[in-house]
């Protein structure tokens, strides 16, 4: 199945021009990906962010590209009318150019269309390999995950003058470098504008304010089946998690009070069967 949007169509995709905003939702798995397509977004982002949201981790730094490659199979697999995009987890990308092309094909391989990373001026090198070897480039900047020892925490990046200066020229950069988009995460408003104006590829904004070229949410986030606390950035737009507690604790009072199965839910045998398979003190 062909996705709705590729990256060419992507590349140029400006809301300045008059183009719809891209919408992007972060999922891992199967189901994931079928609701998301099913839902009309753009792209399906499958993010590092997997460490937090499915494995169990703190943050993204335990996430391996076999852990990648095995959930974008998974997304692959339901064939979804959206452009897939693989994260390229920590240290895939930071030993050399050889080892980042390397590891962006495995994640192709799986299943993506594209690969996303973090960083700016320091990661021009490998985002060209990758680009030099046909595969497409998604970057990402501001808070960047992957850097949160570094950053001393999951912080709002870009408060200070020189350090918004930084980020518009990481961004161009990046887009220099040949990215055709660049997610800008966690930064002020007025910065996440700036670096929008500043680009021709299209910005995707989580937590980065109204005027980037798109969004992206986690999956999890918009369904309510993440964490009780979401980041200032979310909205919510069910609350699954509530449902579903309330839906296996009325199955398991059910079980309980023998309200389940019925006879309804059971299948019927014949009365040879049932003969055969009674008692001996019945059959008589």
């Amino acid at each position: 199945m062909s996705p709705r949007v590729d990256v060419q169509t992507l590349r140029g995709r400006k809301r300045r021009d008059g183009a719809e905003p891209i919408v992007m939702v972060t999922a891992y798995d199967h189901p994931g990906a079928s609701i998301a397509s099913a839902a009309g977004v753009d792209l399906i982002l499958v993010g590092d962010s997997v460490a937090n949201n499915v494995l169990g981790y703190e943050d993204t730094l335990s996430v391996t590209v076999d852990d990648m490659v095995h959930h974008i199979a998974a997304v692959a697999r339901a064939r979804p009318e959206c452009l897939i995009v693989g994260d390229m987890p920590w240290m895939s990308y930071h030993l050399g150019s050889e080892d980042a092309v390397f590891n962006a094909a495995r994640l192709i391989r799986a299943g993506a269309q594209c690969v996303k990373l973090e960083g700016g001026r320091k990661r021009v090198p490998a985002i060209e390999a990758i680009v030099n070897a046909e595969i497409p480039v998604m970057g990402h900047l501001g808070l960047t995950p992957q850097s949160v020892h570094a950053m001393g925490g999951m912080r709002v990046q870009g408060r200070r003058v020189d350090a918004a200066g930084a980020l518009i020229a990481d961004a161009k950069a990046v887009e220099a470098a040949g990215c055709f988009a660049v997610v800008v995460e966690g930064v002020p408003d007025a910065l996440g504008a700036a670096v929008t104006a500043a680009l021709e590829i299209p910005t995707i904004g989580i937590g980065a304010g109204a005027d980037c070229d798109g969004q992206v949410l986690v999956f999890h986030d918009v369904l309510g089946l993440g964490p009780a606390r979401a980041p200032k950035f979310v909205r919510r737009y069910a609350n699954l998690a509530e449902d579903a507690v309330k839906a296996l604790a009325a199955f398991a009072a059910d079980v309980r009070s023998g309200a389940f199965p019925t006879a309804a839910e059971s299948y019927e045998a014949s009365e040879q069967l049932r003969a055969a398979l009674a008692p001996r003190s019945e059959r008589a």
